[in-house]
């Protein structure tokens, strides 16, 4: 009954004004239709019909037509929507996901939390959670379970599989409130500070603050900001840290919508913290929105070089809108653009083809715009770095490997196996590669695809189409048998890689994850490319004036990925 009074109310509400616009009559006319189908569908349908789950597919699909980040938030999720704006809920303070067994396992634990005083590590597995048998329950579900009001208890029952023993634990909820600022400290052996940004949550810009005056205080010359994998957050907290960084009254942001009230500009409104030392902004292809911002804006007022790859490119402005039942609706009600007026929108969701799927903003529309030194940007697609580094594509056996998390696995058997935190620089032996090599193999759930053989296949099909299949089948038989997966021969030609992949992996497992970015350094490209710029002062200036040719200002041919 309560939807009839919410159909029938807005009818009434629309219906005034009908006859003034087209448009709010084909509004009223398909509400009705809408409430008339659900209507007949709940008294005649030949089954009980769920009205929460008609509701919520119908709502789903509409907000599926306009774009990807308009999304209607239940009651019953705010929470997870609140902590996603503000790093903070009541808990234990660990990442939990599925696992190759029955049971939830923890992925990742925050140094000093509930659940890392509590003696969890990552790999367990929760085999009971207060008091709750939880084999085959969600990932939701059994972080609901460990949520819950500070100080207060949560049993926990876990599976330490790398110990083959069972442990009876008890963890005390806290306030948990994650630092965005995943690491900060010079880079050894250099003057440089790095900071590495997760995201964009309420306060973040107050502890980049803080790693930026701890950093000069303990002698950095020069700084990075790390915004690679950043998917953004909250706008205002962009706008803070990019004014931290230059002079007050500076345009950082301008917001441009169909209504008035989301037309804004933003300027840096206070004395910045620092406008001089030296500057570089690390991107990838995950850093979205708030990061793109941050890094954009910072490129279009020449005060830092950025380094990287060409960032995701949304440049879309959400705002989120309550709704009945203590609900919400996150929609998108602007675009925005950076100081040289660029749109880094990549995606046009108001134009899709006959089949629905959205395309890239189309090569002919592309702008070039100026920077503060006059330097070429374009828009339509993300940030494009001034130094652009490439980084090697994952062989798809290291791929199947992380997404099937061996690697994952073999670090927690490998701590299992070294109880001892590694000391100095942490390389892996030949010896544990070889190991990594035979646990990969024993994992009987283990299985990939290479790209050869999936192209083979469809050689096979071209050629057969072509009748050139038969005269050649011994041909194509040895080729195929060339190219068949090869598990011992492609561990090995992707060492490299591996070795890599798997010694963050364990330097995770013993430090977190904060504790293992500065054992990376030294493989890191975008860095070490980023120390031999800093280490060119003149090269670094002539990017920011444009004596020195910048990535950024080369004419895409492609808005597909860089």
């Amino acid at each position: 009954m309560a939807v009839v009074v919410l159909a029938v109310g807005l009818g009434i509400g629309l219906s005034a004004a009908k006859d003034d616009n087209k448009r709010d009559f084909e509004v009223v006319k398909n509400l009705d239709i809408f409430f008339s189908i659900f209507r007949e569908l709940n008294t005649f349908y030949v089954d009980q019909p769920d009205p929460k789950k008609l509701i919520t597919a119908a709502i789903d699909e509409m907000l599926g037509e306009l774009d990807p980040y308009t999304d209607y938030i239940p009651r019953e999720e705010m929470d997870d929507f609140k902590f996603m704006t503000t790093g903070e809920y009541g808990g234990v303070g660990a990442v939990i996901s599925a696992s190759d067994t029955s049971f939830i396992m923890v992925r990742e634990l925050y140094r000093g939390w509930p659940a890392d005083k509590a003696g969890l590590r990552p790999g367990d597995l929760f085999l009971e959670v207060a008091g709750k048998d939880v084999r085959d329950f969600k990932v939701s579900d059994v972080s609901d379970l460990l949520r819950g009001t500070p100080g207060t208890d949560v049993s926990l029952k876990i599976w330490r599989r790398s110990e083959n023993r069972i442990l009876n634990l008890v963890a005390t909820r806290q306030k948990i409130q994650i630092n965005p600022v995943s690491y900060f400290g010079i880079v050894s052996g250099t003057t440089t500070g790095y900071i590495g940004l997760n995201n964009f949550t309420q306060d973040c810009s107050a502890e980049v603050r803080r790693a930026v005056e701890q950093l000069r205080a303990d002698g950095a010359t020069s700084l990075v900001l790390d915004l690679r994998s950043n998917p953004g957050g909250l706008l205002d907290e962009a706008i803070k840290i990019v004014n931290l960084f230059v002079p007050q009254g500076s345009t950082v942001l301008s917001t441009r919508g169909r209504l008035p009230m989301y037309n804004k500009t933003y300027t840096a409104t206070r004395q910045p913290l620092d406008t001089t030392t030296p500057m570089v902004v690390l991107i990838n292809r995950a850093s979205a929105s708030a990061s793109e911002i941050v890094a954009g804006a910072l490129q279009d007022l020449d005060r830092a070089v950025v380094v990287g790859r060409r960032s995701f490119g949304k440049g879309l402005v959400q705002s989120t809108r309550e709704v009945e039942y203590e609900g919400g609706l996150k929609l998108t009600t602007a675009k925005y653009h950076i100081p040289s007026g660029r749109c880094i929108q990549a995606l046009d969701y108001s134009h899709r083809d006959k089949e629905g799927a959205v395309g890239y903003v189309p090569d002919s529309l592309i702008s070039e715009f100026r920077t503060l030194n006059g330097r070429k940007v374009f828009d339509g697609g993300g940030v494009s770095p001034d130094i652009k580094v490439d980084t090697d594509v994952l062989s798809n056996v290291a791929v199947a490997l992380l997404s099937s998390d061996v690697i994952f696995r073999y670090a927690v058997h490998y701590r299992a196996q070294h109880p001892t935190p590694p000391t100095g620089k942490f390389a892996l032996t030949e010896a544990d590669f070889d190991d990594f090599c035979r646990f990969a193999a024993a994992d009987g759930k283990f299985t990939y695809k290479n790209r050869s053989n999936e192209s083979l296949k469809k050689l096979v099909d071209a050629a057969k189409a072509d009748h050139y299949y038969d005269d050649n089948r011994q041909l194509f038989d040895q080729l195929a048998a060339a190219l068949e997966p090869n598990l011992e021969r492609d561990l090995a030609s992707s060492r490299e890689s591996l070795v890599e992949l798997i010694e963050t992996e364990i330097l995770t497992s013993y430090f977190y994850s904060t504790g293992a970015i500065p054992y990376t350094f030294g493989r890191d490209r975008d860095l070490q490319a980023t120390l031999s710029l800093l280490a060119q002062p003149d090269r670094y200036r002539g990017l920011l004036d444009g004596s020195v040719p910048s990535h950024a200002g080369d004419k895409r041919t492609s808005n597909a990925k860089e």
